[in-house]
């Protein structure tokens, strides 16, 4: 995830999000013991040192790309290009021109209808810095295992409508690969329904996983508490416009920015900041499995929802054809 911006203003807010409940009234997460293997795999491998940060336009980058490939190919995920990848140019913030690359595959759905529901998460991270090799764990291997594990759930049991998945590079020097997928997409951007983004479900160090877009989307509201009803971890609605403009909105914080300013919904699913967040201690090590395991089955939930849903999730949206 970019940096996040904290500004305290000192005054209370009103917070929107359901009651929390305990440890013990939450059930335990539902992902097969495979599938548990599979994605803490997926991210102590996204996250060693070998792959050296995964920057953006670097080595690192390569072969994190590679990997997923190798993973996208063994799930049976079908590239939307010729291959998986869409290549796109660039330039960081002091000028520089670097090659991005984007991984896009597709499942498609059982049901005869175009719409689609596109499902992200950015594969980038920081790299290096003064010798430093920033893993990012949490930001963002986390959510491109749970990325992987939706895919695997999905292709055991297909979907209803097709189902693009956006491995997005360059989230952070400015959300430059979502950005090119959504100037030049696979599909009219009529037919993408909403945005399913996964960025930070690691490290829920209150034993809180978020989801933001309510305050954007109301319609949203009622199909994800019920969610958050029968979800293996706590979770909470909100980071999203009132009350938290101005102090902690992540409505910009991530990829699901580019969809929203296209008029395309989105549900973003994350943690709060934790002290190594965007820091080289950011590793495999600190993340709690038990509480990541869950939040993969929270978000594997949330995608069969919004599948079964997107027919009416179009229509309150305004997005019928």
């Amino acid at each position: 995830m970019i940096a996040r911006f904290l500004f305290l203003t000192g005054a209370p807010l009103a917070v929107l999000f359901l009651p929390a409940a305990s440890a013990q009234q939450k059930p335990q997460a539902t992902l097969d013991a495979s599938v548990q293997q599979q994605l803490l795999e997926d991210v102590r491998i996204l996250s060693a040192d070998d792959m050296v940060g995964r920057l953006a336009g670097s080595e690192g980058g390569a072969r994190a790309r590679a990997y997923l490939t190798r993973r996208l190919k063994a799930i049976g995920v079908e590239p939307v290009y010729p291959t998986f990848e869409q290549a796109f140019e660039a330039k960081s913030r002091q000028g520089e021109p670097y090659n991005g690359v984007n991984l896009v595959g597709r499942i498609r759905g059982a049901g005869k209808g175009d719409r689609v529901l596109v499902i992200g998460a950015h594969y980038d991270h920081l790299g290096t810095h003064e010798g430093q090799i920033f893993n990012g764990a949490d930001d963002n291997a986390s959510g491109v295992a749970a990325l992987l594990a939706i895919a695997q759930t999905f292709m055991r049991d297909n979907p209803q409508h097709d189902v693009i998945f956006g491995f997005w590079d360059a989230e952070e020097r400015g959300m430059r690969g979502v950005s090119a997928f959504l100037d030049a997409p696979p599909v009219p951007l009529s037919r993408m329904v909403m945005n399913l983004n996964l960025d930070m479900l690691g490290r829920g160090d209150k034993g809180e996983l978020w989801v933001a877009g309510t305050s954007h989307y109301p319609f949203l509201r009622a199909r994800l508490e019920g969610l958050a009803a029968t979800a293996p971890v706590t979770l909470k609605l909100g980071h999203d416009a009132l009350p938290w403009k101005g102090t902690d909105d992540w409505t910009d914080g991530s990829d699901h920015r580019e969809f929203h300013r296209r008029k395309i919904p989105f549900a973003y699913f994350g943690v709060e900041d934790h002290p190594d967040y965007h820091k080289p201690t950011d590793d495999f090590a600190k993340i709690p499995q038990d509480f990541y395991k869950g939040a993969a089955a929270t978000v594997i939930d949330a995608a069969r929802l919004f599948d079964r849903d997107l027919d009416a999730i179009a229509e309150a949206a305004g997005r019928s054809r």
